[in-house]
């Protein structure tokens, strides 16, 4: 037994760098008596520093109903158990299926936020996604798949006439598809990042223009773990300055002499 609440603590690896948890994370991962891991999505090295005693389940090979009874009976035995998922638990990570059925039961859980994949990647090529004068909107979004839909409002073309900072999850299966949506409304030599596992050992990063997307996707084999950054914010030969640190701006810690 650990120090540790007996509870489901629900938390969000990153994209894959154990050195990109959180400190609370961390903290918990390594106390906790029981991790439940998504094993196809969360590499190994995430779980380097658990304790000897820690119980280890992959989930892989498991539906919802195997791994909340799992939880729930660990919980009531007065186990502290860890959900682990990959990235951040706010996209796409099935959350809120596990938290019905948590309140249902009367079993306390905590979510602990992780890193997304688009911070990780903008970091490592980086880039800011929000320039003054040029792009001051994210989007974050998918296509439809066969498990999930993505609601009519939503549809990638609606989204992309919006010119933003545009960042893909989940589409490298329907690349060409994506990239003619794109099409209708970016520039052909809008710059797409095409990021495959970022904070994986194996990670790899091409910087392309938008009408070349499809073609270097299928070209490096990139179906499952790779996520897109179409944006004109990472154009780095264009030069733009924020007004918050001009000289001639002033404000309340800063005022004009």
């Amino acid at each position: 037994m650990t120090n540790l609440n007996p509870c489901v603590y629900f938390i969000g690896a990153g994209p894959g760098d154990p050195d990109l948890l959180t400190l609370k994370a961390y903290k918990i991962i390594s106390q906790t008596d029981v991790i439940l891991y998504a094993d196809s999505l969360v590499p190994k090295q995430i779980l380097r520093d658990v304790h000897q005693d820690c119980e280890l389940i992959p989930t892989g090979n498991k539906t919802l109903e195997d791994i909340m009874k799992i939880m729930i009976n660990q919980v009531k035995n007065n186990k502290s158990v860890v959900r682990l998922h990959s990235g951040d638990l706010t996209l796409y990570s099935a959350i809120h299926e596990q938290i019905s059925i948590l309140l249902k039961e009367n079993i306390d859980f905590q979510l602990i936020p992780g890193i997304s994949a688009f911070q990780a990647a903008a970091a490592k090529i980086g880039a800011e996604l929000t320039i003054p004068d040029l792009v001051q909107t994210i989007i974050l979004t998918r296509v439809s798949g066969s498990a999930s839909q993505v609601p009519d409002a939503e549809k990638l073309e609606s989204l992309a006439a919006h010119q933003a900072s545009l960042c893909l999850y989940l589409a490298a299966r329907h690349v060409k598809k994506s990239q003619a949506k794109l099409l209708q409304y970016y520039p052909s030599n809008t710059p797409v990042a095409i990021c495959f596992r970022i904070g994986w050992p194996d990670e790899t990063i091409h910087i392309v223009p938008l009408e070349k997307m499809a073609e270097v996707t299928e070209e490096e084999n990139l179906i499952r773990t790779t996520l897109y950054l179409i944006s004109p914010a990472l154009n780095t030969q264009q030069n733009y300055r924020s007004q918050l640190y001009h000289p001639q701006h002033s404000h309340l810690f800063r005022p004009n002499s």
